[in-house]
């Protein structure tokens, strides 16, 4: 069984070390998979067109299964290694790091590097807001018109996610409850609506939500 919940980047962020000379700037987006990752590493070779380097490491899946590094040149393991440690060690994930440098004239060696590199992407990682997704259940439940404006209003109150409702000879209510607490959902429901509403179990299906939005 896969996990209940992760942690990412909720926004990009970057940062700049600086080390005899030579400038290393670290992008810090979001990617929810490969094709998205390397995006975003061609668009920093394309801002950046007159940097030497722009070595890049990403961590993706809810489980951080995923993971990649390029050295883009430099000496091996001195840039992308040392960057995919630092997003592993930060428990993020659907994550890309890219830092290019700007060579400033002097070699570092190979430690200087690896710490420029690393130090490059903790900065970004430490500057950037992370946000925690949970998997949802989502399903549709049925009720009266009677009865549709007050649950909606009621479920939402309890803070429950509603991303839909549709009107028809009844009300079919979307909902999303986070997995380990889907079990709560018809004792909720009962509670609010005497039994009066019902769940479509037929609609049933799995999604990620962020977290606190689908809580009952």
């Amino acid at each position: 069984m896969g996990p209940t919940s992760y942690r990412t980047v909720a926004a990009a962020a970057e940062a700049t070390v600086e080390d005899r000379r030579s400038v290393f700037t670290c992008w810090l987006r979001r990617a929810q998979d490969e094709d998205r990752a390397r995006a975003v590493v061609e668009e920093a070779r394309r801002t950046f067109w007159d940097a030497r380097h722009h070595c890049s490491a990403f961590v993706l899946g809810p489980a951080g299964a995923t993971v990649r590094s390029n050295d883009d040149g430099e000496p091996a393991g001195t840039a992308g290694a040392p960057m995919l440690e630092v997003l592993t060690g930060s428990g993020l994930t659907e994550v890309v790091a890219v830092v290019t440098r700007w060579f400033g004239g002097t070699l570092l060696g190979g430690g200087g590097l690896v710490r420029a590199y690393s130090g490059a992407v903790r900065e970004a990682v430490a500057q950037a807001r992370v946000l925690t997704r949970v998997q949802v259940e989502e399903v549709d439940v049925v009720v009266g018109h009677d009865l549709a404006g007050r649950l909606e209003h009621d479920l939402r109150a309890r803070g429950v996610t509603v991303p839909s409702v549709g009107y028809a000879e009844q009300v079919r209510l979307r909902v999303q409850v986070p997995v380990d607490r889907a079990d709560e959902l018809p004792g909720l429901l009962a509670g609010l609506t005497g039994g009066a509403a019902v769940v479509d179990e037929d609609s049933r299906v799995r999604s990620w939500a962020d977290e606190g939005s689908a809580t009952p």
